[in-house]
């Protein structure tokens, strides 16, 4: 019946996603440790908001980004100060009797966490900094983005949300809880495709491991702002230590070419803007 749907054309099939199991025996050759790491939490802001659930999926990889074996998993809810906003029960299903008197499990967690060379989340600029805000077990680790560091457009899929990329890789999964949303991007990332023999994580990982650069325009001209806002450039409030202006964060590769187009297009002088390098140690943080 499958094949038979398949085969006219007009139909898609979608498969559940089933869960890889915990390899307790983890095979050799896979060196390194990754940890995909969910949260839900009361709202946007990692300042006034909390985690109420968090769900983190270890496994073992090599250096070309092969990926190993699940080496552990964990998910836990936790009591938030205060009710959980409707608009937060509707999106995560989950409600203030769901977690009542629930702690997270500080231990159960760092024995994922501690090990891990790379920490990997969909949306990193959100996770990392409730994450940290969260313990400090975080703080000196290395993130890569799901989302931000693999080019999805050319491996053929055209949107980045975690749902739209495992429906158009042919499965669905109960999506909005931490656990499952782990699973499904671990599915999405060891996924190779027909046109691109290296799966999504062997890029992710190959883009964790480059420098990027922070480039701040500052004091640049406001009858300018959308050219720059058409090149990619977003604004900055000036909270959280940052500079004031517009700014864009580009390969290491690319900075002298950015430097290029601001002295030529944007000041129209020698400008010397500031720039601060970043690594996996310190992309995404709040």
């Amino acid at each position: 019946m499958l094949a038979y749907l398949q085969a006219t054309g007009r139909y898609r099939i979608l498969r559940k996603l089933d869960p890889r199991p915990i390899a307790f025996n983890l095979r050799p050759g896979f060196p390194l440790r990754g940890v995909i790491l969910d949260t839900e939490t009361t709202g946007l802001s990692s300042r006034k908001d909390e985690i109420i659930e968090i769900g983190a999926i270890a496994f073992t990889f090599d250096e070309s980004g092969i990926v190993g074996d699940v080496a552990g998993i964990y998910g836990g809810l936790q009591e938030p100060s205060a009710s959980i906003p409707a608009e937060i029960t509707k999106l995560t299903g989950i409600t203030d009797e769901m977690v009542a008197g629930q702690l997270i499990d500080i231990q159960a967690l760092r024995a994922l966490v501690d090990p891990a060379d790379l920490i990997i989340a969909h949306n990193a600029s959100f996770d990392r900094p409730f994450c940290e805000a969260f313990s400090p077990m975080f703080s000196d680790k290395a993130w890569a983005c799901s989302n931000a560091e693999i080019d999805w457009s050319a491996r053929g899929f055209e949107g980045t949300k975690l749902g739209y990329l495992v429906g158009q890789a042919g499965f669905f999964h109960e999506s909005h809880r931490a656990v499952d949303d782990c699973f499904a991007l671990l599915e999405v990332l060891d996924r190779a495709s027909e046109l691109d023999r290296a799966t999504p994580f062997a890029e992710l990982y190959e883009s964790s491991q480059r420098s990027r650069a922070r480039i701040f325009a500052e004091n640049s001209p406001f009858d300018l702002k959308d050219h720059l806002k058409a090149r990619g450039y977003r604004w900055s409030d000036g909270s959280e230590g940052r500079p004031k202006c517009w700014w864009i964060e580009v390969d290491e590769a690319s900075v002298e070419s950015e430097l290029r187009y601001l002295r030529t297009d944007i000041y129209r002088y020698d400008a010397d803007p500031p720039i601060r390098y970043l690594t996996a140690f310190d992309r995404f943080k709040a």
